[in-house]
């Protein structure tokens, strides 16, 4: 399977996904990371905490950016090689998390694509940054 090429993308070009974070993704994703903070994971605990109950884990955010990027802008064959994150509020469980992601700019000699990277709940801005990819180029043709 393949994803966009290099030649396919425009500044401006965007894709977005929403996912409702549940209780099961925070627990698989402290299994597999190992962060077992109990902010995430105990509300007893989380409930002590400024927040006032439990958050998702910051990444996790950061893993539906990941996923935007790899299968659907660029898509497929795309390869992360930078991310920077700004964790702005605390995303709950039962949050609908909108993830979008948007073509900032091209580097053809590299083919390279910097992208605006954003996750919102219910409008507000939770995680934002920018990503930078390689981008496979369409193959030539050999005549």
């Amino acid at each position: 399977m393949q994803g966009l090429f290099f030649e396919d993308l425009t500044v401006g070009q965007s894709a977005e996904t929403t996912k409702i974070v549940g209780t099961a993704d925070v627990e698989a994703f402290a299994a597999v990371s190992g962060d077992t903070n109990p902010v995430h994971l105990d509300e007893d605990y989380a409930l002590t905490t400024p927040f006032q109950g439990r958050i998702a884990h910051g990444m996790l955010s950061a893993a539906y950016i990941s996923a935007v990027l790899g299968t659907k802008l660029p898509g497929p064959g795309a390869i992360y090689l930078n991310q920077s994150l700004r964790f702005r509020r605390p995303v709950k469980i039962g949050d609908p998390v909108v993830t979008r992601v948007t073509v900032q700019a091209l580097d053809e000699r590299r083919a390279h694509a910097t992208l605006a990277t954003v996750c919102q709940v219910d409008g507000k801005t939770v995680v934002d940054g920018e990503a930078v990819v390689m981008v496979p180029r369409r193959p030539t043709s050999r005549v």
